[in-house]
């Protein structure tokens, strides 16, 4: 079992959990993902690795809740340990020297953006990065995100940090400024799709990572069937991360939806027995 050596609440919602994995920590690359379960009878949680320090033997994992599974996730402390804490998979992101590169993170997407920033350029890469958030209070690792960036651009939603408005904005206006090489866009999934739409006139190769859509990331279960480029692919063997532009996203959309009635309930049924 790995052990939690911290956990806070980021900010409302979302939490960061620091764990003792040094064996996955010694194979972690940006872009991979875990699998993390609560306890014996949780869901296998699909988490792209927000950091991860060699020397330490630590993982970081930050995450939103959403469902029974995330809220029985926040509910842990440190010195508790996870039922299972599975990792590295999943295909690492493809770092090398590009040129100018764009990361586009949307709320809980900063996490995943990360550390794909920090080896983008670290490999040499001009790094802009744009993050959003609904509002101010749901703003988090700015200072991190815009340690590993040569420009950082805050927006929200409703004016109250940065500047008002979407990610979007600021997206094209880069792209008519200067030559991007390739663009990240991780966050919500109309968010992912919308910054798509915006580089496809541009050319800009736009990788988005699908990760939110695994169920048992294995392969086995079919859950996180995506369609990319007229082809059946598997988020969690074949990705996370995928040619933004070639996603259906309007088929995936509907995917992620086929358990919303299922996961009320459970949520439901979780609040209830916490009460009692």
């Amino acid at each position: 079992m790995s052990k939690i050596l911290s956990m806070k609440e980021l900010v409302p919602t979302i939490y960061e959990a620091v764990v003792e994995a040094p064996e996955i920590a010694r194979k972690a690359k940006a872009g991979e993902f875990l699998v993390v379960m609560p306890d014996e009878k949780g869901e296998r949680v699909p988490l792209t690795i927000a950091d991860f320090d060699r020397e330490k033997g630590t993982i970081t994992i930050v995450f939103m809740t959403i469902g029974t599974s995330t809220y029985k996730l926040a509910a842990m402390k440190a010195g508790d340990s996870y039922y299972a804490f599975v990792g590295p998979l999943g295909h690492a992101s493809e770092i090398k020297n590009y040129g100018t590169v764009v990361m586009v993170a949307g709320g809980v997407g900063t996490a995943p953006i990360y550390p794909i920033a920090r080896e983008l350029k670290k490999a040499g890469n001009k790094v802009i990065s744009i993050q959003g958030a609904r509002t101010k209070e749901l703003l988090f690792w700015e200072d991190k995100l815009a340690g590993v960036s040569d420009e950082h651009i805050i927006t929200t939603d409703d004016g109250t940090f940065g500047r008002k408005g979407l990610v979007t904005e600021p997206l094209k206006e880069i792209c008519e400024r200067e030559k991007v090489a390739v663009v990240y866009a991780i966050g919500p999934i109309p968010m992912m799709k919308f910054c798509t739409f915006t580089t496809k006139p541009f050319g800009v190769k736009t990788i988005v990572s699908l990760n939110s859509i695994m169920i048992d990331a294995t392969g086995m279960c079919g859950g996180c069937r995506v369609n990319v480029g007229n082809e059946t692919k598997f988020t969690c063997i074949d990705g996370p991360e995928f040619d933004g532009h070639q996603v259906d996203w309007n088929l995936l959309t509907s995917r992620q939806k086929i358990y919303l009635a299922e996961e009320k309930c459970s949520l439901e049924k979780y609040v209830e027995e916490a009460k009692k």
